[in-house]
């Protein structure tokens, strides 16, 4: 089952607070916007892609903890980028320095792209569409992110200004300056 991609303009243009309005109402549904206002309803993973997805935020979680000086969040939290698109990346993660400097209201979404992004790809997943959107995320502030891709068994990394850096079969990723000290093991995640 692939995405369900709802054109609503001119139709109907949601304001910020309809969306996120929608999305509280519809909690059963993983919705996003993309900038151009279309309605992306995304369907459930089967259950390989969850326990991926389940390892890969457990493990930033737990680097996040103990390193203090951001926080780590998974797919359920949306992001209003600066584009207008409203995204959830299956893990990400923002510094507390950009948090506290904006103050944002914690019972919506956050106003801001997060500073490193990660989407995992699954099997309905059109690897083209992931990569538009890992694009997309660099393009509206992203420092870092990574397109993991366990059916080609590749990693994707993306970095502002710089061209995309695939990997084959590596066995770890380094969250580099972005995510200083942070490895992540990709066995169980990749494979």
């Amino acid at each position: 089952m692939t995405a369900l991609i709802l054109n609503l303009s001119p139709t109907i243009e949601l304001t910020d607070e309809q969306f996120f309005q929608l999305c509280q109402n519809n909690r059963d549904l993983r919705l996003e916007r993309t900038a151009e206002g279309e309605l992306i309803i995304m369907p459930p993973t089967g259950w390989e892609s969850g326990n991926r997805n389940s390892r890969l935020t457990q493990r930033l979680g737990n680097w996040a903890d103990a390193d203090g000086t951001g926080l780590a969040f998974d797919s359920s939290t949306g992001f209003k980028l600066p584009n207008g698109a409203n995204r959830s990346p299956d893990a990400s993660w923002i510094s507390r320095e950009r948090l506290e400097a904006l103050n944002p209201d914690p019972a919506k979404f956050l106003p801001l792209a997060p500073d490193f992004a990660v989407e995992l790809r699954s099997t309905s997943d059109s690897l083209k569409t992931v990569q538009q959107k890992m694009q997309e995320y660099i393009d509206n502030g992203v420092r870092l992110g990574w397109l993991i891709n366990p059916q080609n068994q590749q990693v994707e990394i993306y970095r502002p200004g710089q061209d995309v850096e695939v990997l084959q079969s590596p066995s770890s990723l380094s969250g580099e300056d972005v995510l200083a000290g942070f490895v992540l093991d990709l066995a169980q995640i990749l494979s």
